[in-house]
């Protein structure tokens, strides 16, 4: 796939380039997405130079380095500006040609954390040390930033908080579950970096990655205040059998590792501006298909649920489309995004691990459910350009893709008991590639009907 971010070139033939067209309204919805399109109406205005404030810049997730360029480009020459980004390996953009580096963005793992995001907390919280009531603090906050901006509540170790966050990812668990945990088992998320700005002022910017866009869950929520609770958090450990050190669990029964609350008046004076949401970017992608003269439909921005179980309830509406015209008249673009989940499944000693990410189940699900039904076309992808840790955002399926499969001696079903959506559709050649993106507003799904 060609470079998503870049300007717009007329849209391809939906009918004589189906899968072209797919990629087209995934740039669509990407473009919108980009912080440089969607920053400057939210910039606060910088503090005056008689208080002597000063304006720092904190931010996490996979558009922190996108997002910090924006505000460098649009933020006053002569305002004093500095502070510290921290996005995932190889999310970084490159500079523009004399843009003045102001903010310093450091690279770090994602979604297991790393000794650098370890030290990338460590110093911000730093940075916030000798903050006054005249200083403004800028958050840049997008998805992918629990697992960058990781430091362990006390107890934990950063080995014990990679296994644990291992274990949430191949647990099937939903965002706000997981992030729950996170914030309690953390010394910087869950509203603690925001009580560790005062007296300053915050202003938040964030770039939405989940369903419904709770600033609370995105990226778990470090500048804003946290409703769930050090029960929760353990009911949830509990319920997906993860284990923790026991200082650590009865840290939380005692409510020891509580977070700040809703109400506290930490927060009072506090913004939050939601940047960029999924949604957005759904609508994006629709006002292009229709202007391309086909109709557009989006069911929902905030699908959860098993990304397999997710492709076959679309494979049902795509035949009902395709064979009664209903709900739908062919032919249309149905449209949707959110956060599914892929529970890993135990696998036999000596069977290789799959490979693959939420975009790829969802699309084996949708083929395996669809059995090559004529005239449908999908394209899923994750907006960020990587799905789960590999080098492709998605893949696509085509009316042939099972054949196609069998052809190659591919079975959809046991790449399906192994997760393995990367080897399924690499072999295929049907992966999306897009690189990173430099912006996060999660699942994308698309599916042309003829």
């Amino acid at each position: 796939m060609t470079d998503t971010a870049s300007t717009a070139s007329p849209a391809p033939d939906p009918v004589t380039e189906p899968a072209r067209f797919l990629e087209y309204l995934l740039g669509a919805a990407i473009r919108r997405a980009l912080p440089l399109h969607n920053t400057a109406a939210f910039l606060p205005e910088p503090p005056s130079a008689a208080s002597g404030g000063r304006t720092l810049v904190l931010g996490a997730g996979k558009a922190g380095g996108a997002m910090a360029q924006a505000v460098e480009a649009l933020w006053p020459a002569e305002a004093p500006l500095g502070g510290l980004v921290v996005t995932r390996y190889g999310h970084t953009p490159p500079r523009p040609a004399g843009l003045p580096r102001r903010i310093e963005v450091v690279e770090a793992a994602h979604p297991v954390p790393d000794a650098a995001g370890l030290q990338a907390a460590q110093r911000m919280l730093a940075l916030t040390e000798g903050l006054t009531a005249n200083d403004l603090v800028l958050c840049l906050i997008s998805g992918g930033g629990s697992a960058l901006l990781t430091l362990p509540a006390d107890g934990l170790t950063l080995e014990d908080k990679q296994r644990i966050n291992h274990a949430l990812l191949e647990s099937g668990a939903a965002i706000d579950e997981m992030n729950c945990v996170r914030k309690h088992l953390s010394r910087i998320k869950g509203g603690r970096l925001a009580a560790a700005c005062a007296p300053a002022r915050v202003v938040t910017l964030t770039i939405s990655d989940v369903p419904g866009d709770d600033p609370s869950i995105i990226a778990s929520g470090p500048t804003v205040p946290d409703a769930t609770t050090c029960a929760d958090a353990l009911a949830i450990l509990e319920r997906y059998r993860i284990d923790v050190p026991a200082a650590v669990r009865a840290a939380l029964q005692a409510g020891a590792l509580e977070t700040p609350k809703p109400g506290d008046p930490l927060f009072a004076g506090h913004a939050v501006h939601l940047t960029a949401t999924p949604r957005q970017a759904l609508e994006a992608a629709a006002e292009a298909a229709r202007a391309a003269g086909v109709a557009a439909h989006i069911l929902s921005d905030a699908m959860e649920g098993e990304s397999r179980e997710v492709g076959k309830v679309h494979a049902a509406l795509a035949r009902a489309v395709a064979r009664h015209g209903q709900p739908f008249a062919r032919p249309c673009v149905i449209l949707s995004g959110g956060e599914t989940t892929v529970t890993v499944r135990p696998q036999a000693p000596g069977t290789p691990r799959g490979r693959g990410g939420r975009a790829g189940e969802f699309c084996m699900g949708l083929a395996q459910a669809l059995q090559g039904e004529p005239g449908v076309w999908a394209l899923a992808a994750d907006t960020d350009g990587i799905d789960g840790v590999e080098d492709n955002a998605g893949a696509r399926v085509a009316p042939d893709t099972l054949v196609r499969a069998g052809e190659a001696g591919l079975r959809i079903a046991a790449h399906l008991d192994r997760n393995d959506a990367y080897g399924f559709f690499g072999a295929l050649g049907d992966l999306v590639v897009t690189g990173p993106t430099h912006t996060n507003v999660n699942d994308f799904r698309a599916l042309l009907i003829l």
